[in-house]
């Protein structure tokens, strides 16, 4: 059947999944999906997924989990890029979480002009090319898309054209998500000066924390098959390093009294 998507399964592990990621080694994985907090680095959320499970599928669940579960004020996050999302974008700021997300670069087609160089006028609802010309509101679609479109009246005879849409009716069309005005709060948090020292934590907690699991905790590969055996062993190994984490400041603290 026509327009169908092909879902691989292992032969060995049915519920793995079959992860292609750029930069990483294609085949059937499962995800540890973990949240450490920026005191003191333990490890306070592990979620095992397969492989072909976005990052942020489970994200505001788990969250909400921790909240919820072991009371904790969450005042402010910092994820990488994956986590770019609308609906994350959306659910942070309805919890008034301050949230630094790192950048996804998106590149236009050769020679065209990013969206970025096109201005987005919230008063009158449109977007201004850089030429000074509006694409105006047309509908929005059932994803919560808006579309918004220039004259091509006005386009047709611009100099700019060529750098602008390779459209054979001379028209230029965008998209905006309704929540878009979320997605703009994140990247300016991004952009403060809070969040700029908030993301360079990141490096020293979680991708610490991943690294030290796989190259001390042997947890670079899975011992046994299946989602809850690997769910039991990330989880081992996140009790492991905690305790060492925990050692280690009750350690210094005795040092200091």
């Amino acid at each position: 059947m026509n327009g169908t998507k092909e879902i691989k399964v292992s032969t060995t592990d049915p519920e793995s999944g079959y992860m292609i990621r750029d930069g990483k080694p294609e085949g059937f994985f499962y995800l540890d999906h973990r949240t450490v907090d920026l005191k003191y680095n333990l490890i306070t959320d592990v979620h095992v997924t397969p492989g072909n499970v976005h990052d942020s599928v489970p994200y505001l669940s788990r969250l909400d989990r921790q909240r919820e579960r072991f009371g904790f004020k969450v005042e402010a996050v910092a994820l990488d890029s994956g986590y770019l999302t609308t609906p994350i974008c959306r659910g942070l700021q309805q919890r008034k979480i301050f949230a630094v997300i790192a950048h996804r670069r998106f590149h236009p087609k050769q020679g065209l002009f990013a969206k970025w160089k096109f201005t987005y006028d919230a008063e009158s609802n449109t977007y201004i090319c850089p030429e000074k010309h509006q694409l105006t509101y047309r509908t929005t679609d059932r994803k919560g898309y808006r579309q918004y479109a220039s004259d091509p009246e006005h386009c047709k005879t611009c100099p700019m054209l060529a750098q602008c849409t390779h459209s054979q009716n001379h028209r230029k069309v965008l998209t905006r998500h309704v929540w878009e005005d979320s997605k703009d709060w994140v990247r300016n948090n991004r952009l403060s000066r809070d969040g700029k020292q908030l993301y360079r934590k990141r490096k020293e907690t979680i991708e610490r924390s991943f690294a030290d699991a796989k190259e001390l905790h042997g947890f670079r590969y899975c011992r046994l098959r299946g989602l809850s055996n690997v769910t039991e062993q990330a989880l081992m190994t996140a009790a492991v390093q905690n305790m060492k984490k925990m050692a280690i400041h009750l350690d210094r603290l005795e040092k200091r009294g």
